[in-house]
């Protein structure tokens, strides 16, 4: 089967998350989508890149995928985190990353040249300041990461 990249709309994308995704909800922003279709028109697969979640991390500076989902086609994950990467290189970003659950293998991070940075411990977004709605899995996490451009000239962020 051939597999061809397409840009998404972020209502295509979250189509797919709200079918395939075993513990994500669709997202409510982004800053692109890519699709992965078969030579039928079929979609396998999809990737959402937002903006970083930590408040810290330069959102101008770090693309951050916060949805990768498919079907089980083989090497669409390594496809769709390596075609975020390159768009993300070409918008001038200098780091993509993502976070994955501690149980999760990073197989296909490694197949598209991403790094293990480092493991992020559970934290709750709810607490006594700030009430909010858990929805997703509180466990360990890992990081990954890819350097895509150099650090912009005489940037102080």
């Amino acid at each position: 089967m051939k597999l061809h990249l397409r840009p998404l709309t972020l209502k295509q994308a979250n189509q797919l998350v709200a079918e395939l995704h075993r513990h994500h909800k669709p997202v409510v922003t982004h800053r692109f989508s890519i699709g992965l279709y078969d030579e039928n028109g079929v979609m396998h697969g999809a990737v959402i890149v937002n903006k970083p979640v930590a408040r810290l991390t330069p959102q101008y500076k770090v693309a951050e995928v916060s949805r990768l989902v498919t079907d089980g086609t083989p090497n669409a994950c390594s496809m769709l985190y390596g075609a975020a990467a390159r768009a993300a290189q070409a918008m001038g970003f200098e780091r993509i990353q993502t976070y994955i659950l501690n149980s999760e293998p990073g197989t296909s991070l490694k197949a598209s040249g991403w790094k293990l940075e480092g493991i992020t411990k559970a934290t709750p977004w709810n607490n006594k300041t700030r009430k909010r709605n858990d929805s997703h899995p509180v466990v360990d996490k890992q990081r990954w990461g890819k350097r895509l451009n150099p650090e912009w000239p005489g940037d102080t962020d």
